[in-house]
């Protein structure tokens, strides 16, 4: 099987460096609108599918995206992965700003945002104990280390509901719960991306320590400039782990989990989610599954 990488860009991250045939691709979803239009090419013989999660001019806050259309847009292009990159504050000592960090844990800590495809009269329930893929995230975390930047590997990241940032009591809530970091764009983007049968990984730039300790608050204009810096280091991240791909994609058990967490009975499904499903669905649907 091929490899065709979709990527998400967060703040910091609205292009990608060494994209060879690029095009802008509108795509269409049951959803709605996606972010934007989505930017595929070639990278080291890899295809990809960039799509800036907050729109070209980051247009759109973190609580309005149509996360559902995002994921939607990127499986009907026929993405097999899903490498995601945003900017997040720390509430760990050790990760600083300017530091990248794998994630591989989260605590959901949003709330009003569509976090799933499966709605009356289509129901599942994907296993979310470990929420990213460890073969992307570990080829994730090797090619932000090959190109220079200090990469730490695992950590949770608290997905808040934003846009205003913590006050210092939620920083330190947080915190308490053993927590690394605080962003708000990586849920329900992880869950969907899930029940879209696409391995999911994080890489998360680190900008700021929140505001957990005395005398810190949380300024855009430092949060930008630590973005400017790191962006360069992401866009060749991106390269590198696309040249560090295997030649063949071997199959990843999160490619058939549908199978496993479709619970409606076939009589009861309602054709109409299933045809809104369709993309998701596809390969379910191909084999035929009736129970």
């Amino acid at each position: 099987m091929s490899w065709k990488i979709g990527i998400i860009g967060g703040s910091g991250l609205y292009a990608i460096d060494g994209l060879e045939d690029a095009r802008w691709v509108s795509v269409e979803s049951p959803w709605g609108e996606p972010s934007d239009a989505i930017l595929t090419g070639r990278i080291a013989g890899i295809d990809v599918c960039f799509l800036p999660r907050h729109g070209r001019g980051h247009r759109i806050p973190p609580h309005q995206l149509n996360v559902r259309a995002n994921i939607d847009a990127l499986k009907r292009l026929g993405c097999t992965d899903v490498l995601a990159v945003s900017a997040v504050g720390s509430l760990n000592a050790a990760m600083t700003p300017g530091d990248f960090v794998v994630v591989d844990q989260f605590v959901d800590r949003t709330k009003g945002r569509p976090s799933t495809f499966f709605e009356t009269g289509l129901v599942a329930h994907v296993p979310m104990a470990d929420p990213v893929c460890p073969r992307l995230s570990a080829l994730a975390a090797d090619a932000v280390a090959a190109v220079g930047g200090t990469v730490h590997r695992g950590a949770t990241y608290l997905a808040m509901e934003g846009p205003a940032f913590s006050t210092r009591a939620e920083s330190r809530l947080h915190q308490s719960w053993g927590c690394d970091l605080v962003g708000m764009t990586a849920m329900p983007e992880a869950k969907l991306a899930r029940e879209a049968e696409l391995p999911y990984a994080l890489v998360a730039m680190v900008t700021d320590f929140d505001c957990w300790h005395d005398g810190a608050d949380v300024d855009v204009t430092n949060i930008l400039a630590v973005m400017h810096g790191n962006a360069a280091l992401a866009r060749a991240m991106i390269v590198r782990l696309c040249a560090s791909l295997p030649e063949s994609r071997a199959p990843s058990a999160i490619d058939t989990l549908l199978d496993t967490a479709i619970m409606t009975a076939p009589d009861a499904r309602d054709p109409a989610m299933l045809a809104k499903n369709s993309a998701i669905l596809q390969r379910w649907l191909t084999k035929g599954r009736t129970g």
